[in-house]
């Protein structure tokens, strides 16, 4: 069995892994270890046989699990169960919106705060399509040290853009090859809850400015005007006790702002769903439970009208959950355990 009690390590050595050991950093690690669950599951969602790599390269992490068998108490743990099987779930449903906003055109994709994300090599993108790849220099350094040792190999143009979404990640991005005037597709997967609420709103204008016709957004937040109050949630009291990671100290407490009511401002087409309108779409997943982490959790899809489309004015209504949840595509399946 593998111990899921918190242990400090040292982590001298390890190109790179500074990046991801520390703080937020350290959040990657935790999605790389739940998608690694969730690729040997017999009813997997998505599949990311790199992802395990990441865990066992890292110190902190490296007597973290990466199967459910490891875990003592199975689904039954609040972290390597139930919160797990809530990010890959969340890799499924985003898989789906990025592969069908590029089918349908889009041939720029930009990961913002990108962490240990492996879609570049995992996904069967179409041809033509470009993966930026947006996050701090040690992020990805640690990703490519361990991916390079893996001999692994993308499926799209993959280009590394190491800048802090905090500097002029836009000039970073453009000068990366970026072009405004093609479609793009964007995505902020597990990125918001951290930043300061001018941050969120900046960002977000920057996407619209940046957007083309024809472009798409998918982003996740959170709703609670306290998250204080899901303090003695499961989710977050074995995240902290079992590998020592504080999220409600690391997110940030500001009031978030309407980013989806200032995006349908802008003309974009919105549509908000709970985790759960996924679960249910599935089959696998979390349901509702009491004292919930995941109750304010919301997934937005966003699409920009291509030039003589309709174009909204002023706030729009956004539907929330009611909402037939996106169509979503067969999840590739994986190689044999160990295959890369």
């Amino acid at each position: 069995m593998v111990s899921t009690e918190h242990r400090n390590t040292d982590v001298e050595g390890v190109e790179g892994v500074e990046g991801v050991e520390g703080g937020v950093g350290l959040t990657a690690l935790l999605v790389a270890a739940a998608r690694a669950i969730e690729t040997h599951r017999h009813d997997s969602l998505a599949r990311d046989v790199y992802a395990e790599h990441f865990v066992l390269a890292a110190p902190a992490s490296a007597d973290w699990p990466v199967r459910i068998q490891q875990v003592p108490d199975g689904d039954a743990n609040p972290l390597w169960g139930r919160f797990a099987r809530y990010f890959g779930l969340r890799t499924r449903v985003l898989d789906d919106f990025l592969l069908r906003s590029t089918r349908a055109g889009a041939r720029q994709v930009v990961l913002l705060g990108a962490g240990l994300d492996t879609r570049a090599f995992r996904l069967d993108w179409p041809p033509g399509c470009v993966i930026f790849e947006i996050d701090r220099e040690h992020v990805l350094e640690f990703k490519h040290k361990v991916l390079d040792g893996l001999s692994a190999a993308p499926k799209a143009a993959r280009v590394p853009v190491p800048t802090d979404l905090r500097a002029d990640w836009v000039g970073a991005l453009t000068d990366a090859g970026f072009d405004t005037a093609a479609p793009s597709v964007w995505l902020a997967e597990g990125l918001l809850f951290y930043l300061p609420h001018a941050v969120e709103t900046h960002l977000m204008d920057t996407v619209d400015r940046l957007s083309t016709g024809g472009s798409a957004l998918a982003y996740e937040v959170k709703l609670e005007k306290d998250l204080l109050k899901y303090r003695d949630s499961p989710l977050y009291t074995s995240t902290k006790h079992q590998i020592g990671i504080d999220l409600l100290n690391l997110f940030d407490g500001e009031p978030r702002p309407d980013s989806v009511g200032d995006l349908a401002g802008k003309g974009w087409s919105t549509s908000v769903h709970t985790p759960f309108d996924f679960t249910r779409r599935h089959g696998c997943g979390p349901l509702p439970e009491q004292n919930d982490a995941l109750e304010g959790n919301r997934w937005v899809f966003a699409n920009k009208p291509r030039e003589g489309g309709t174009r909204l004015t002023g706030k729009a209504p956004v539907a929330v959950a009611t909402l037939a949840a996106p169509p979503t595509t067969q999840a590739p399946r994986a190689p044999a355990d160990g295959a890369i």
